[in-house]
């Protein structure tokens, strides 16, 4: 399966609220016997290929199988099925090379199914739905037929912090600099799904002296803006005037921020407020499209130090 086949058509549906996802199976859960379907986005992942040789490494996580030499560099894979909790039927036969925050790593799977291409509000916020942790939404295959087949969107962020944390930095103001520049009044308005995106987002912008308010999805997000312009009229001052900055993540359920960006950029009311995008879809093709929807800056997850001098940035 060649991913980058139609990268180019791929980039395009960046701001029109759709994505692609890559179906696969894990194998069968204990509980059920059920093979259930799980997905990923495709900007995520590099390319697919039979599984190759796995050099086991000594004293490893328990779900770091090994090593893999993919065309010269040597990629950590991790087992997928044994950190959600499924057992493969037929083993493991494919591996899925991924390129996120920044890494290049692999995941083991049963096997891939097809790619689908989706509107972000065929997604639904995995929080409320007693998902664990490992999943951020769920994904509803065939708008409008009653019996769609669902897709559990993994968060492999949090997938690869489990297996391969990487070395704590605490946020301080020691780590983030100087209170952030804000005008009196003023909040930064945040948009993530990802519990664990949340938490570290208002660590950091507590270490920097900034309110803010915390939204999971852009259509959230939206919505508040909205709510807050139509108080803004009313007071007879501008938006500007209550939110400093918006700080999104890329994908969320029922809208992106590719799209939530393009939609402040182009309104009136909204004008002067920077956007700052924070996101793991990392690489050229995705960081060129950021600016191409008109946001203001681009963090990759998770850089603290990073965060704090964009955030400076936009607001000075």
């Amino acid at each position: 399966m060649n991913i980058n086949s139609d990268i180019e058509e791929r980039t395009r549906l960046a701001g029109t609220n759709k994505f692609e996802l890559l179906l696969f199976r894990l194998g069968e859960t204990p509980s059920t016997g059920e093979r259930e379907l799980y997905g990923i986005n495709v900007f995520k992942v590099r390319e697919v290929l039979v599984m190759p040789k796995i050099t086991v490494l000594a004293n490893a996580h328990e779900h770091l199988m090994g090593v893999a030499n993919i065309r010269g560099q040597i990629i950590p894979v991790i087992n997928l099925s044994a950190v959600v909790g499924c057992k493969p039927r037929q083993g493991h036969t494919i591996l899925m090379v991924t390129e996120f925050a920044r890494t290049v790593q692999a995941f083991a799977v049963e096997d891939v199914r097809e790619i689908v291409r989706l509107d972000w509000d065929q997604v639904l916020p995995a929080e409320g739905t007693h998902a664990g942790s490992l999943v951020t939404g769920i994904a509803r295959l065939d708008p409008g037929n009653p019996e769609t087949r669902l897709a559990q969107v993994l968060d492999v962020e949090q997938v690869l912090r489990n297996v391969a944390p990487a070395s704590k930095e605490d946020l301080d103001r020691e780590v983030v600099g100087p209170e952030l520049p804000m005008q009196p009044g003023t909040k930064i308005l945040v948009a993530d799904d990802s519990y664990v995106a949340r938490s570290v987002i208002e660590i950091g912008l507590k270490a920097m002296g900034a309110p803010f308010i915390m939204t999971k999805t852009g259509k959230e997000a939206w919505d508040y803006l909205l709510g807050v312009a139509d108080q803004a009229k009313a007071d007879g001052t501008p938006v500007k005037n209550k939110i400093a900055a918006v700080l999104t993540d890329l994908e969320m359920p029922e809208m992106d921020g590719f799209t939530l960006t393009r939609l402040i950029k182009q309104d009136v009311r909204f004008k002067g407020i920077p956007v700052v995008i924070h996101s793991s879809l990392t690489g050229t093709t995705n960081e060129g499209h950021v600016k191409g929807v008109g946001a203001d800056g681009y963090v990759a997850k998770f850089s603290p130090r990073e965060l704090a001098a964009n955030l400076r940035r936009v607001l000075s």
